[in-house]
């Protein structure tokens, strides 16, 4: 007994996506099962003269495994293969016409057919090999006890059940192709995702060591000429920050460290001053000129760099997403502090587009707009507002605290 069970065999195509095709093999099996059992039932009594008994006992043999076939098709044709052999061997002890076929009534051939059909769609290529090989070997036995001489039902049904067999094997493996395909591309776009998401956070990493780099600079320098801008200060206090200052350098030194980490070659225009709220006016007027027509309020309120930074992109990123998915649609931008001073609005709003755009102006699409807003949003503790508006438009509103935990 082993420990873990084994699971239950799936039925045929029961991972399609369409219902019908789900219900597809059961159909077929019942329609061959309930047409064929009667069927060879007469077939083998009276046209061959078998007895009743054993004819309505090959028949059930040969013909309701198929129902099987839909969920353990390699069962069922091991009990079909010997029911159509016993049943072979079964009309040699009768004296039947010469115009009917041995060893396989027509019946029997149909039943086989569709089996192996099964078997294709279920099966892996060393198993379909084995079965050709013994139908046709069977084949080749039993003519040799042909009562009225060779047929051509045998080779008949070699032919046809090995056709059966490459066809089903052929579509089986279209499918798993399409089914790895599909779990491929699956994986593939949570990678570009997920690389999209580091390559912002990069990006933003980046940008932010400008502006702590800033400050700790400024740092430094007050620390190193504090004694000589300071007269008269005690030797403890001297010391304490010439301590400021190293520390501040070997901060310093740190960061450029990890800057170099995450910098790359491709990375140019980088070590530009980082914009900040007073630029975004420029940006607004840039875009007017490109032919959209935008109205801006602006904010002159001081705010920690890193905000203005943020507030700048998000505004950039916005303004570019009008330009690529609503040309000429109009748009209101606004930047504000709340009355109580610890958050900064940020609110990007177009209409619908006057004419929608024939195609998109940009090919491929990778969202970083989106993914770069989120991320900056988030590190600066802050809430992000976007969507589609009901006349067609789209919101974008972002709040930044300013409330000194910005970018902890």
């Amino acid at each position: 007994m082993t420990s873990v069970e084994e699971r239950p065999p799936r039925a045929l195509l029961a991972g399609a996506s369409r219902r019908w095709v789900r219900l597809l093999p059961w159909g077929v099996a019942f329609v061959l099962c309930v047409s064929l059992l009667p069927t060879t039932i007469m077939v083998l009594s009276t046209d061959y003269g078998l007895n009743g008994g054993i004819a309505s006992s090959l028949a059930v043999a040969q013909t309701a495994p198929l129902l099987l076939a839909v969920v353990r098709p390699l069962h069922a044709w091991a009990v079909i293969f010997a029911a159509d052999v016993a049943g072979a061997l079964a009309l040699l002890t009768v004296d039947f016409a010469a115009q009917h076929v041995w060893p396989y009534p027509p019946t029997v051939i149909v039943g086989y057919v569709g089996l192996c059909l099964a078997l294709g769609l279920r099966e892996p290529r060393r198993t379909l090999l084995l079965v050709w090989l013994a139908t046709a070997g069977t084949n080749i036995v039993l003519a040799f006890f042909a009562p009225h001489g060779t047929s051509g039902v045998s080779p008949l049904l070699t032919i046809l059940s090995g056709v059966a067999l490459v066809l089903g094997g052929a579509l089986r493996e279209r499918y798993e192709a399409q089914r790895r395909l599909a779990e491929q591309e699956t994986i593939s776009e949570a990678e570009r995702g997920r690389r999209t998401l580091l390559e912002e956070r990069a990006r933003i990493a980046r940008e932010l060591h400008d502006v702590v780099a800033h400050h700790m600079s400024v740092i430094t320098v007050q620390a190193d000429t504090a004694a000589y801008r300071l007269e008269g200060l005690p030797p403890h206090v001297q010391e304490e920050f010439t301590s400021i200052a190293a520390t501040a350098r070997e901060s310093l030194g740190e960061m450029r460290r990890l800057l170099g980490v995450l910098r790359n070659e491709e990375a140019h225009g980088e070590l530009a001053p980082q914009p900040g709220l007073t630029r975004i006016g420029q940006l607004v007027e840039a875009t007017v000129r490109a032919g959209m027509p935008v109205e801006f309020t602006p904010c002159d309120a001081e705010v920690p760099e890193a905000v203005g930074l943020s507030a700048y992109r998000i505004v950039q990123e916005s303004l570019a997403n009008v330009v690529r998915h609503a040309p000429g649609a109009a748009t209101r931008v606004s930047v504000s502090v709340s009355q109580d001073g610890e958050r900064l609005t940020v609110l990007v709003v177009n209409g619908p587009p006057p004419e929608p755009p024939a195609a998109p102006l940009e090919e491929g699409d990778t969202g970083h707009g989106l993914v770069g807003m989120r991320e900056r949003v988030r590190l600066a503790d802050g809430t992000l507002d976007v969507g589609p508006l009901p006349d067609g438009g789209f919101r974008v509103a972002a709040q930044l605290p300013l409330n000194g935990r910005t970018f902890t």
